[in-house]
């Protein structure tokens, strides 16, 4: 959807001047048999948003992990029973045990550790805090209510309850990132759970706090991955497009010139991102082309392109997120 619908040209006396309407309020004017979803407005609004504020070099930035940067979670519900996931990148490799109770983290789960290591980073803390459950709800778009509190208290108990490690075949013994034995976060779950809607916050001075495990704030503070919070939250619906917008944030900013990348094979990047497995390449390809498509809408310049054959992605050198200020200490290969 053009997000140019946000800026309307008015001609009143033979001249013309500019004014900021609503993606709905145009489309109703010029395509009033046109049925759009509230969703899909919002949507719309939001990606103008992302490209005006890249132009203006105002981006929200936030951080990701390097760990589900290389190698993505799980996209889709596991099969029950299910409790190990396994990807890899080169010589990284990433592998998530579930909690027998909780299972494996999967889909959106994946917001909650861009949400902590963004407050790592600007709290610049291994214990990290925030007022509500709300607080992260707002920072990714989503609806606040009793569903959603519930699903990002269940999001929390599988993150916290996995045993990821992250390591290198370089490495003898790979070093835990995150064990849910070092979180204490179960009680304010309930506390979540349990408070009204209307009490954005927890009572008096008290807060949410987290204390992350060494390993993972660590990793978090070696090798912090800028990314763009708006587009995030516009593409965190489709897990796999915003894996391949973090992914492809991090590639084409280390990358030294256009590089070739492979798309299947051992060091393939059907093997690194957090992709069900595709029998048919053929599948696999016409989904990274719809990812490929959702990315551009938020990053118009994205250099990635799948080569002629089909069996490779072309990567160039360019920034997703435009440094301003302070970014750039935290902008690091």
């Amino acid at each position: 959807m053009n997000s140019k619908v946000h800026s309307v040209a008015l001609r009143t006396g033979g001249q013309q001047h500019h004014e900021l309407r609503s993606a709905g309020s145009v489309l109703r004017e010029f395509s009033p048999d046109l049925v759009v979803s509230k969703q899909q407005i919002r949507r719309a609004e939001t990606i103008a948003c992302v490209r005006l504020r890249r132009q203006e070099a105002n981006q929200n930035l936030g951080f990701a992990s390097r760990p589900f940067v290389l190698c993505g979670l799980p996209i889709k519900k596991p099969a029950a029973g299910q409790f190990l996931h396994e990807r890899r990148n080169g010589h990284f490799s990433l592998q998530v045990t579930g909690h027998p109770t909780y299972g494996l983290p999967w889909g959106q789960d994946r917001l909650i550790p861009i949400f902590l290591a963004t407050l790592a980073i600007r709290q610049q803390s291994q214990t990290i805090q925030f007022h509500s459950a709300a607080e992260m709800l707002d920072s990714f778009g989503m609806q606040q209510g009793g569903t959603q509190y519930r699903r990002l208290i269940a999001a929390f108990q599988r993150i916290f309850g996995a045993t990821i490690f992250f390591g290198t075949e370089t490495q003898r013994e790979r070093a835990v990132v995150v064990h849910h034995a070092r979180f204490n976060f179960m009680s304010e779950a309930r506390i979540w759970y349990s408070r009204e809607s209307d009490q954005p916050t927890l009572p008096g001075c008290f807060r949410n706090e987290i204390v992350l495990s060494h390993e993972f704030f660590k990793e978090i503070m070696s090798h912090p991955i800028p990314t763009d919070m708006e587009a995030a939250k516009a593409l965190s619906c489709s897990p796999a497009a915003l894996d391949l917008f973090m992914w492809l944030s991090y590639r084409c900013f280390v990358a030294k010139g256009r590089e070739r990348v492979p798309l299947f094979g051992d060091f393939g990047l059907v093997s690194q991102l957090g992709s069900a497995e595709y029998a048919r390449p053929r599948k696999f390809r016409e989904r990274l082309e719809g990812w490929l498509d959702l990315v551009r809408t938020m990053w118009p310049e994205c250099p990635a392109v799948v080569d002629t054959a089909g069996t490779g992605l072309w990567v160039d050198r360019a920034n997703a997120v435009l440094p301003s200020g302070g970014e750039s200490d935290y902008v690091r290969k």
